[in-house]
Formats: structure tokens, C-alpha cells, sequence
């Protein structure tokens, strides 16, 4: 069943009607993968090897392509030192197709120029791991009700700001639902509760092949590092197998190459002996 693509419009009036399924993906195949299940949002950066992200914008196009209607955030990890920077920034993501920018460390000032532009930008409130050293490092935010106001006070200014929506990242379940019950924007559960308006996983904890810290807020539905680390043994020995093939000389199969008539044969010996 074919479904359409949500427009900005079509985003910001799920909010209170529906739950988004929204997906950080690394890769195509991934993207393909969100696009088949149904994913509503996906989401994608660049050449932010300090995440484990590695894609160029030649990628980025790659998984716009495989989740054609899977509504498209891009952006966030590349940092920029000017509101002209990310006015440029966020028109280049636009041209491959994105639908809202990530604009998690920006200020206001700049979300305010690029609302201006009709440029969607979605912001992150709570835990923001880009500038988790102003809130003491990598700490859940709202736990006591002078930091839950904060947060509020926080996502109403990027409301005010012209965002569109907020990344809502580790805040108690029940802050978070009064705090989307009390804006308009969207608000994006990462580790958040239900009470949001979607959920915010990333692809490599969905699939169970995070290295290193795996967030609490993350999800494991499958062990793919298992299935990587038995991927990698069997292309291993597909190389060894080769390695050994060239060494045996086991290339003259008839089956992956051609073969020449004797005669033909006996006469190219006749014309090497000219030779």
C-alpha cells in the first residue's frame, strides 16, 4: 500500500493525533529497511566521524532515494560558525531532499533568520549531548522542578524561535508530557516516554551493533554485531579461499573463461614462433 510522504504542514498536525516511529539511519540499506516497515521519520547526518558517521552528501542522497516517503530530517553533527554558515548549510540539505533541518546547538537568533527563509528546523532540548558540558556532562534533565521548568522554559523560547519541533532527550515521562502537552511544536521522545508526540531511536541500537556506550534510552530488538562479527569471519575465509586458489593456479576453469579451437590454437603457435 503506497502512503504519502508528510509535508511540514502534515508533521506538525500529528501532533496530539498520532505517534511518529522516528529513525536515525547510518546507511541506504538502512533507509530502504525504514521505508519497508513503515517508519515515519528518518533521520541523517554527515561527516561526523566523532559520531560513528561517515557519510558524504553523495550518501545522503543515496538514502533519500531508497525512503522516498519517510518525512527526512538531516544535519546537526557538522558544526558551523555563523548564521550565514547555516543558512547555507541547511539549503544544501534541502536540495537532496530533506523535509526539516537538525538544528540542536543553534541559537535562537539563527533559528529565527532561518524560520524567516521557511527553513523547517527542528532544536533538542534536555539532554543535548553537543553541549553537555554547560549542564555538567551527560545527565538527565528535569529531575527536580527548578531544571523540568528549565527544560519548558527552554523548548517554549525555540518555539518562539520558529522551530518547528525539539528532541526531547532524557527528561522524566511525566515532565515530558506536560511539556508537550504545553507547546504547539512537535516534541521527540529520545528516552522520553510515550507522552510525546514520537520516538527517537537510532538504527545502530535498534540492531544491536553500537560500539562502545549503548544509551539507557536505547532499545536492542536485534544482535546484529553478532551476526557482523559471523559476517566478517565468512568474508575472511571467502579471502583465504581465493588466496589459495591464485596460489594452486585454480583459474583455468572452463566455467570463467573462454576457450579457443585447436586449430586456431595450432596456427597462433606457428605465428609466435615468427616471434
Amino acid at each position: 500500500m503506497s502512503r504519502k510522504k508528510l509535508t511540514v504542514k502534515d508533521y506538525l498536525q500529528c501532533k496530539g493525533k498520532r505517534q511518529l516511529s522516528v529513525m536515525f539511519v547510518h546507511n541506504a540499506d538502512e533507509a530502504a529497511a525504514a521505508e519497508e516497515a513503515g517508519i515515519d521519520m528518518i533521520c541523517t547526518s554527515h561527516d561526523a566521524p566523532q559520531f560513528g558517521i561517515y557519510n558524504s552528501f553523495d550518501e545522503l542522497k543515496r538514502i533519500r532515494a531508497a525512503a522516498p516517503t519517510c518525512f527526512m530530517q538531516s544535519g546537526g553533527a557538522v558544526r558551523v560558525a555563523s548564521e550565514y554558515e547555516a543558512m547555507k548549510l541547511s539549503h544544501k540539505y534541502l536540495d537532496i531532499g530533506a523535509d526539516v533541518i537538525y538544528g540542536g546547538k543553534w541559537s535562537y537568533k539563527w533559528i529565527r533568520a532561518l524560520r524567516d527563509e521557511f527553513v523547517p528546523i527542528n532544536s533538542h532540548v534536555g539532554l543535548v549531548p553537543g553541549i553537555a558540558t554547560w549542564i555538567g556532562g551527560f545527565k538527565a534533565q528535569g529531575k527536580t522542578a527548578d531544571t523540568a521548568i528549565k527544560v519548558l522554559q527552554n523548548t517554549i523560547e525555540l518555539q518562539e524561535a520558529g522551530a518547528i519541533g525539539v528532541e526531547l532527550e532524557v527528561v522524566p515521562p511525566k515532565v515530558a508530557e506536560v511539556i508537550t502537552k504545553k507547546v504547539d511544536i512537535m516534541t521527540l521522545s529520545m528516552g522520553s516516554g510515550s507522552g510525546c508526540d514520537g520516538q527517537y531511536l537510532f538504527a545502530n541500537d535498534v540492531l544491536g551493533y553500537t560500539e562502545g556506550h549503548t544509551p539507557r534510552h536505547a532499545r536492542i530488538y536485534r544482535d546484529f554485531k553478532k551476526e557482523f562479527a559471523k559476517l566478517q569471519e565468512e568474508r575472511v575465509n571467502a579471502f583465504k579461499e581465493f588466496h589459495d586458489d591464485t596460489i594452486n593456479k585454480k583459474f583455468d576453469d572452463p566455467k570463467i573463461t573462454v576457450g579457443i579451437d585447436d586449430k586456431e590454437f595450432e596456427n597462433f603457435l606457428n605465428l609466435v614462433e615468427k616471434y
